[in-house]
């Protein structure tokens, strides 16, 4: 399942056009919250898709039945472009446990690249509920690799991804690779470059959200 929320009107199209805005993105504090406010939104339609069960709430005049989340789930971000969208979803699950991952590109002078992991700090997310932050979903080689290290900490019994702009490309490679995830979109764009960039997209979430940074 992929959804992409900029089909139905919202604020939400709002904060993913001032993403992309490049007199707005100069605000750096501005793009990070736009960041986290997309996955507050994101964070909502999600929930819609989770268990709930019925809890009595005693309130100072009585009792209330209440719809709760049944488990919370597990909250994983790709460092470091992910951690403003990941705050957005620790905003409204705010009770979840949380998973880091670093993954990133090393770029070669042919300009080809690989996908490097270094870092993975998780909770056992055997049979557990998955949510992943990922900004921009342009190839999906990250993120699909990053799946497959997280799987390494148990096998989950939902996978949900979480991005802010998503390409056709890469929307149809995590498809492939991980059928099983449903992914949610602020919006989707058709055109990837030679170099794994989405267009029209936005540029580097991570250098926008945090500073530019040398490459190795």
């Amino acid at each position: 399942m992929i959804k992409n929320l900029s089909k139905n009107h919202s604020l939400l199209s709002n904060w993913v056009s001032e993403l992309r805005d490049v007199d707005v993105q100069v605000d750096r504090m501005r793009f990070r919250r736009n960041l986290e406010r997309i996955g507050e939104v994101l964070a909502y339609e999600i929930s819609k898709e989770l268990s709930f069960v019925t809890r009595e709430t005693q309130t100072p005049l009585g009792i209330s039945e209440s719809k709760v989340l049944q488990e919370q789930p597990v909250l994983a971000t790709i460092l470091r472009a992910g951690l403003a969208l990941h705050q957005g979803l620790l905003n409204y699950f705010d009770k979840a446990d949380n998973a880091f991952v670093s993954a990133y590109r090393k770029h070669h002078k042919d300009g080809t690249f690989d996908i490097e992991v270094e870092y993975v700090s998780s909770p056992d997310l055997e049979n557990r509920i998955l949510i992943i932050a990922d900004p921009m979903l342009a190839t999906g080689a990250s993120l699909v690799k990053t799946i497959q290290y997280l799987k390494s900490e148990g096998k989950p019994k939902e996978i949900h991804i979480a991005a802010a702009i998503a390409c056709v490309d890469g929307l149809e490679y995590v498809t492939r690779e991980v059928p099983e995830a449903k992914i949610w979109c602020g919006d989707i764009d058709e055109e990837l470059t030679a170099k794994g960039y989405i267009v029209p997209g936005l540029g580097d979430a991570g250098d926008l959200a945090y500073g530019s940074k040398s490459q190795y």
